[in-house]
């Protein structure tokens, strides 16, 4: 995948959370937390706009400094986040913490500059926005649930023939009242054209089964495409007569925080460069253009674990990849 992307070519808006990751470090003095941007959606925007995809972010941007924090961080990377003024309440925080290995979060996210973003609070769509991308912990509390899940109904309904992408990215520790949750999932899931989910996110929306028989339950729910990525083994697609899988490349693993973000921006990203970035082109996407576009996803997934934190790549790292 190495054409350029027209100038003409749709923009993404990517609608989602922002939080600060308080990383733990050790210091002389014990230990001390490394405020670090992040989050879902956050991460899939910046990714998205390094590989070249002329790239919106709207979530709830707060006016303290960690909100210029994230602000900064998406104008460096190119994602314009114009659609966000700043709000006068504090940013999300996540505080981490390792145990036996395994990362740990502590959410800070009582009425928070984002957490508190209601149904009244959508913005106006340029008409230059093509396509949207939905996901992570801001499809789960209140209100900010309610904000995006209308914003997607909205957007289905407009008649502008916009795409919708979803990752829900499930945090199942995160959740506090599953059967709202499943609720809302499931009607986002049939008003997005591309579903993206790794295979802990199926097992836990569909129940343990066969890959394929699972995703074609989601797929039978209203989406063209049902991506499911599986780690270092690739990734899995599926669209009308066509199931079609791509190995994982061979990298040595620093982390894998923001791999599957980094997945989603490359994904939209090689469909902007075929023209395929519509509802009506994803009609009769051919195996070999759904392929090479997952080839595209895992390979910008695969460099992106090879660094510690949410770090994508650039495209012209890519394109050095051969």
């Amino acid at each position: 995948m190495s054409a350029p992307i027209p100038p003409a070519a749709p923009v993404l808006l990517c609608a989602g959370e922002a939080l600060i990751d308080m990383v733990p470090r050790p210091t002389p003095e014990g230990q001390a937390f490394l405020p670090l941007s992040g989050g879902a959606v956050f991460n899939t925007a910046i990714a998205a706009a390094r590989l070249g995809v002329k790239t919106r972010f709207w979530y709830g941007l707060s006016s303290d400094m960690f909100g210029q924090q994230l602000r900064a961080a998406l104008d460096a990377a190119g994602a314009d986040a114009s659609l966000c003024p700043p709000i006068d309440r504090p940013s999300t925080l996540a505080f981490v913490t390792l145990v036996e290995g395994q990362a740990r979060y502590l959410f800070l996210d009582e009425n928070t500059a984002g957490r508190l973003l209601t149904p009244a609070d959508l913005p106006d769509l340029p008409d230059e926005v093509g396509l949207l991308f939905f996901g992570g912990i801001s499809l789960v509390n209140e209100p900010v649930g309610s904000a995006m899940e209308a914003l997607a109904a909205r957007t289905a309904g407009d008649g502008q023939g916009r795409l919708i992408m979803l990752d829900p990215n499930i945090r199942p520790g995160f959740i506090r009242d599953e059967v709202a949750y499943r609720a809302r999932l499931f009607r986002l899931i049939a008003l997005s054209h591309v579903v993206k989910l790794s295979d802990e996110d199926l097992f836990w929306l569909t129940g343990p089964g066969e890959i394929a028989t699972q995703a074609e339950r989601i797929r039978a729910m209203g989406p063209r495409l049902v991506l499911i990525t599986l780690g270092a083994k690739g990734a899995r697609g599926f669209a009308e007569g066509i199931d079609i899988a791509v190995p994982g490349e061979a990298v040595t693993v620093a982390d894998t925080v923001g791999a599957g973000d980094t997945f989603n921006a490359a994904f939209l990203c090689a469909l902007v460069e075929r023209g395929r970035a519509a509802p009506p082109a994803l009609a009769d996407l051919s195996a070999e253009v759904l392929g090479e576009a997952l080839g595209f996803a895992v390979k910008a997934a695969a460099l992106s674990v090879t660094r510690v934190g949410a770090n994508p790549p650039w495209r012209h790292e890519l394109a050095s990849m051969g």
